[in-house]
């Protein structure tokens, strides 16, 4: 079976369509124009804002005029990561889908149903010409997956609409009236770069494997963090033995739970082996921790050519201090919705960066502001007192759940008419721009739904197809069902 077999048939031509058009979060020149092209086709009033920021409106259907203009909202960047043997050029190559039972997902990389679902959710509606709704605004945003910088840069006036539904949740039947307010601190160590030892062995320690997933709607299921794995293993070596670090990467993205990372270290020869036999009582130790949530966890040694250059000692041992130290996973769950992450930190990456740094960077979330700050300063000083020179970015706001939402009332009614049970009512843990919107669009009526992802920003990313049509079929309900003004 194709993706162009499934149901609902509109929605998933669509969803086809984008993921053929490259569309990395900062480089979305390429599905900027196929929207241009798109509104062009269709015949429909388009904007574009300094930032990229897309807006397509379509007037009411008959009968539908004195409904109130609702904005229905989607990002057009996905999160770019591929398995380490997967050949694909992001900026140029189309996503391959793969029909994997009750699932679709992508072939070494990821999907990017986060968020072109949403996205082809949108198209569907503005090119269809027999679904009922009233005036409705289609806002496509940029790169939300590395800042949020497309909802921050979006102007006052730009959009019209009263009510908002953001279409970037990931578990169908449950409506979101809430998020985490988020902010990144970013550590940068100077070394000095050292000649390396010729009567050292050199060994490359991998640490692979490993599901990863999203760092604020994931980081509640104890995920291996494969930056902190190896952490946790040159700390105990460096209890035990001398060794040069040579070099350290791991991770990519703020947003994602680091799958992978490797170091390349010298060790004396005499100690070759005592290491190897203390790396496979760690594995052991790491596989019968995650054998429940990432059992596929591998950590493995093997031995490579002597690199030019290695890491001051004293800035090696502060790195590797630092990372020890440096807290990530759930910090603190909320005292006002039951099983909701209040605070989380995420140590995202470790890179090289030149030839006398390393940077290493986390992001860091919360529902409470005051709680945001305190849990980034907390990491900020375990850098700081590693010697490291800090930066804080500057956050973007959470979305304070608003119970008595008129919308949230529609939509709860609508599903419970639709499939005679009732939806969950939710507050997230990932960041969505809806914080963002509401500073400039104060009078916002919003939610956020969609239909059930699992593993996103990971290459195990994939959307569960039967949910987009029961999403589909809620969502073309709940316009319907939009009061008068």
């Amino acid at each position: 079976m194709k993706i162009t077999d499934l149901k609902p048939e509109i929605v998933w031509k669509f969803f086809h369509e984008v993921t053929q058009v490259p569309r990395p979060s900062k480089k979305e020149g390429k599905i900027i124009a196929y929207l241009e092209a798109f509104a062009q086709k269709y015949n429909l009033p388009i904007k574009k804002d300094a930032a990229g920021n897309i807006l397509i409106s379509k007037p009411a259907t008959p009968g539908y005029e004195n409904r109130p203009t609702v904005i229905l909202q989607s990002h057009m960047d996905m999160v770019c990561e591929k398995n380490n043997d997967t050949v694909h050029d992001f900026e140029n190559d189309p996503i391959e889908t793969i029909v994997d039972g009750e699932w679709l997902k992508a072939n070494g990389t990821t999907l990017g149903a986060d968020n072109g679902i949403g996205m082809a959710a949108e198209l569907a509606l503005l090119a269809s010409d027999d679904i009922e709704h009233g005036p409705i605004e289609c806002l496509f945003t940029v790169d939300e997956e590395t800042g949020l910088t497309g909802a921050q840069a979006l102007e006052k006036g730009f959009m019209t609409g009263e009510i908002l539904l953001n279409l970037d949740s990931e578990d169908e039947g449950e409506i979101f009236m809430g998020c985490a307010g988020g902010k990144g601190t970013v550590a940068e160590f100077a070394y000095e770069p050292c000649n390396t030892d010729p009567t050292l062995v050199y060994l490359r320690i991998d640490v692979k494997g490993l599901n990863g997933g999203h760092s604020g709607g994931e980081i509640h299921k104890g995920l291996g963090n494969a930056n902190k794995i190896l952490a946790r293993f040159l700390y105990l070596m460096k209890k035990e033995y001398d060794f040069a670090l040579c070099s350290i990467d791991g991770g990519n993205l703020h947003n994602a739970i680091p799958r992978e990372s490797h170091c390349i270290i010298g060790v004396y020869p005499k100690d070759k082996e005592q290491v190897r036999a203390n790396l496979n009582i760690f594995a052991a130790e790491v596989e019968n921790e995650l054998k429940r949530i990432d059992p596929d966890v591998q950590i493995g040694m093997e031995s490579v050519d002597r690199p030019a250059k290695r890491i001051d000692t004293i800035t090696a041992e502060k790195l590797i201090d630092a990372l020890q130290a440096c807290p990530h996973g759930v910090i603190g769950m909320s005292h006002d919705i039951e099983d909701l992450v209040e605070t989380s930190t995420n140590l995202a990456s470790v890179k090289m960066k030149g030839e006398d740094r390393v940077v290493v960077g986390t992001s860091q979330r919360s529902s409470i502001e005051s709680r945001k700050i305190e849990i980034a300063n907390q990491v900020a000083a375990v850098f700081e007192l590693a010697g490291a020179m800090v930066t804080q970015g500057d956050g973007y706001p959470g979305w304070a759940p608003n119970p008595d939402s008129n919308i949230l009332k529609v939509a709860q009614e609508s599903y419970k008419n639709l499939f005679h049970k009732e939806a969950k009512i939710m507050a997230i843990h990932a960041g969505l721009e809806c914080g963002l919107f509401l500073e400039k669009y104060p009078y916002l009526d919003m939610i956020s739904f969609g239909p059930t992802l699992r593993d996103v920003h990971s290459p195990n990313e994939r959307i569960k197809i039967d949910t987009v049509g029961l999403w589909w079929e809620h969502l073309l309900e709940l316009l319907k069902s939009i009061p008068a003004k």
